[in-house]
């Protein structure tokens, strides 16, 4: 792994149960290989260090499970930031085990901004779960949840978030695969443009 020319580390979010695709998300094929694995190859030259939040091993990889299970994406984004501070980074990405195009200098772009918060947005919207997070924020987090709070925007809106625009694409950089469907969709893709 290479750093990205900042103090970050990252972590695949691979705690969803992934019933629309009828499975273990992070790890359907696609052009045969796992999804996670998609994802973590587009990361990992990004940062000094990735691990994956799952219940269960990844290979290669370390795993980084839910202090507080049970609670949905913010609950991996607080076990993210836990792992990170323990490798003495400052800041942490989180990214989705379900979005296998992701832009190759998405580490460089979030980290340029100048806030606790850094989160992707393009024209569809904003992808709460792919973010660049200081660790210090932790505390707040579990507080939050503790406290009964589940949604990735919510808790994000009680701190300075700074949206860093990328532009559309074909594939779209922060396209989900959530369904078979979506699953054709990127193979279509990647027939057409074996690269990505």
């Amino acid at each position: 792994m290479q750093s990205g020319g900042a103090n970050i580390s990252a972590v695949v979010l691979a705690g969803g149960q992934g019933r629309r695709i009828g499975g273990d998300k992070a790890h359907v094929l696609l052009a045969q290989k796992p999804l996670w694995r998609h994802v973590a190859d587009r990361i990992s030259p990004q940062v000094k260090s990735l691990a994956v939040n799952a219940p269960e091993p990844f290979d290669g990889y370390r795993v980084v499970a839910d202090s507080l299970p049970g609670l949905g994406p913010l609950s991996g984004i607080l076990a993210a930031m836990h792992w990170a501070q323990s490798q003495g980074a400052t800041r942490v990405l989180t990214v989705a085990v379900d979005t296998p195009f992701l832009p190759t200098d998405l580490g460089k772009r979030l980290s340029a901004a100048k806030a606790p918060i850094a989160m992707a947005r393009t024209a569809d919207g904003v992808h709460g779960t792919t973010a660049l997070w200081d660790v210090p924020l932790a505390q707040g987090l579990e507080a939050f949840l503790q406290g009964g709070g589940r949604k990735v925007t919510a808790w994000a809106m009680g701190h300075q978030v700074a949206y860093v625009d990328f532009p559309d694409a074909n594939p779209p950089p922060f396209f989900n695969v959530n369904t078979p469907e979506d699953l054709a969709q990127a193979e279509a893709w990647i027939a057409e443009a074996p690269a990505l």
